[in-house]
């Protein structure tokens, strides 16, 4: 017997030129293009002839390419109502091409799943199995078997199926395949971002765990980092929920396999956890894990913890991708700790410096200012006796420098001052800012909005810009010498400009800082961590207008 039809339609540019049509239960099937257009030999006459051989091509049903179309929906989401319908149209497609029993076998790397029909529902007895048609099934690319197909019908008919289900399955492969490349791509790059972005060590360490825990399809995923006081700490775990977390108590101290990955600083395949000879077992509470793979977190040659997954939801082993997969994270891990280290670091170095120059400020100015206000009362205590009205006017001098040194204090302590958290948003916050600021340095000021009440942004995005402009104010109490001063907020739907302004002494901005001073370059900062940028304008007797201007939405930067 010929087969013509089925080789028709059993080629890679087929299934890909497929077009949809109704199917016979009212669902959408797709129709190969070698079946929408008469050829030769394919009218109605020839039609009815191919139809009526057992094993025979496809049928105006569309079986076929509705089996097609059901493997490929099994290899991107094995769910049960997937399997329910690779079931169906399997048994649709041998009834209509009078095969008295047909079973296919899917196995890993693929979903695993073994369906029959017709006299094939059962597992035949193995004397019967030497008496049916077996194909194995391999991937197009030869990369190893994907399974197998048995047949109760004629050779050809088998032979034409395993090359039909072998092509659905090795392009369902290709796709999901490239896939998976595009969410590792992602995944790889929100960690790079994150790390790049500053964010806290947790939350990255977090992202990086539950994206790879996806990518690999494991059951459980789990990161530890051994503190100085050889306790694992933080302890970040994917695929738990917080009470299951909270049932089994504290984490692990690192003995057993966990403590194999770091003493020996390479990664393990463990495909039975308690058969291992370094395995500890499991505390009460703890769900059943059977396979492992864990790979060590390291900077610069030393071991920090580890990173490793339990059980792949398929029961398959763990393979060397993901093993590969699993150490590129875990030197993301390794980076993002070192780069947590080195601003935690940066941070401490910051707030040694600002406490250096408010003593310095402080020494300078207040404790200075107090020392002459008290030489100037020792002064009128001595004149008292012998001019009164001398004495007095120093005293008057004393108060109005005391008031002056109250003043410069009261400018520290709005310096300092943390953000109004419990505000609504980013205007009201700024409200009250201006509103503290005037009462504490008896600096007039006013807050102009323009553009649409209603703008969002992220939380951290606005503690950043409310940390920015505390800082632009701070400089104009301390060192402006301003007798007004403005908050100036535009925003459209693309972006937002915030702009502190007050007519003071101004300053050159080419010129070369001190140490001490790092107002400028923290709000540099603050900018650009918005991805937005600082404009400073000013001059000897111009006053100061700082401005920084912020994308919303991920517009470019800019206000129309």
């Amino acid at each position: 017997m010929t087969r013509p039809a089925l080789a028709a339609v059993a080629t890679p540019a087929a299934l890909e030129q497929a077009s949809t049509v109704p199917g016979p239960t009212g669902r959408s099937v797709v129709r190969p293009a070698s079946a929408a257009s008469p050829g030769p030999g394919s009218g109605p006459r020839a039609r009815r002839s191919r139809d009526s051989r057992p094993g025979g091509a496809l049928t105006g049903d569309g079986t076929l390419a509705a089996l097609v179309e059901a493997v490929g929906a099994w290899l991107r989401t094995p769910t049960p109502p997937e399997r329910r319908r690779l079931s169906n149209d399997l048994a649709a497609y041998a009834e209509a091409h009078g095969l008295a029993g047909l079973r296919l076998v899917l196995r890993p790397p693929l979903p695993a799943v073994e369906l029959g029909t017709g006299s094939l529902r059962r597992l035949p007895s193995r004397d019967r199995m030497s008496r049916l048609e077996r194909r194995l099934l391999e991937s197009a690319d030869g990369s190893g078997g994907l399974g197998e197909v048995v047949v109760d019908g004629s050779r050809d008919a088998a032979t034409a199926t395993a090359r039909i289900l072998e092509l659905a399955a090795s392009r369902a492969r290709a796709l999901a395949r490239a896939r998976a490349g595009e969410e590792e791509l992602a995944a790889l790059d929100e960690a790079t971002r994150g790390i790049a972005g500053v964010l806290s060590a947790e939350r990255v360490l977090q992202q990086i765990v539950d994206n790879v825990r996806r990518l690999v399809g494991a059951r459980f995923a789990a990161l530890g980092i051994v503190n100085e006081q050889r306790q694992i700490d933080p302890f970040i775990t994917s695929g738990l929920s917080r009470a299951e977390r909270d049932r089994i108590g504290p984490p692990p101290r690192g003995h057993g396999l966990l403590g194999l990955i770091m003493e020996e600083g390479r990664a393990i395949r463990v495909p039975e956890i308690r058969g291992h000879p370094r395995s500890v077992g499991f505390p009460p509470n703890h769900p059943p894990m059977r396979s492992l793979l864990g790979v060590p977190i390291s900077v610069r040659g030393r071991v920090l913890g580890n990173l490793y997954l339990t059980d792949k939801e398929d029961g398959a082993p763990f393979t060397d991708k993901d093993q590969r997969l699993v150490e590129l994270f875990a030197a993301h891990a390794g980076i993002a700790m070192e780069n947590a280290r080195l601003h935690e670091q940066e941070q401490r170095l910051a707030i040694l410096e600002e406490r250096q120059r408010i003593g310095r400020d402080l020494h300078d100015g207040v404790i200075q200012s107090i020392y002459a206000v008290g030489l100037m009362l020792d002064d009128a205590l001595e004149v008292v006796p012998t001019d009164p009205a001398g004495a007095s006017e120093k005293i008057e001098h004393a108060i109005e420098s005391i008031n002056l040194t109250i003043r410069d204090i009261r400018n520290f302590i709005f310096g300092l001052r943390p953000e109004p958290l419990d505000q609504a948003g980013l205007v009201e916050a700024l409200a009250a800012m201006a509103e503290e600021f005037r009462v504490n340095t008896m600096i007039d000021i006013a807050l102009e909005v323009n553009g649409p009440a209603d703008f969002e942004m992220p939380a951290d995005d606005t503690m950043q810009m409310l940390h920015l402009t505390r800082e632009a104010l701070s400089n104009v109490a301390r060192h402006a010498r301003a007798t007004h001063a403005e908050i100036r907020l535009v925003a459209n739907e693309r972006a937002l400009e915030l702009a502190i302004v007050d007519d003071g002494v101004g300053f050159d901005p080419t010129a070369r800082r001190g140490p001490g001073h790092m107002g400028l370059g923290n709000m540099r900062t603050r900018a650009a961590e918005l991805g937005g940028e600082l404009l400073v304008e000013s001059g000897v007797g111009r006053g100061t207008r700082v401005a920084v201007r912020v994308p919303l939405g991920g517009a470019a930067p800019g206000v129309a």
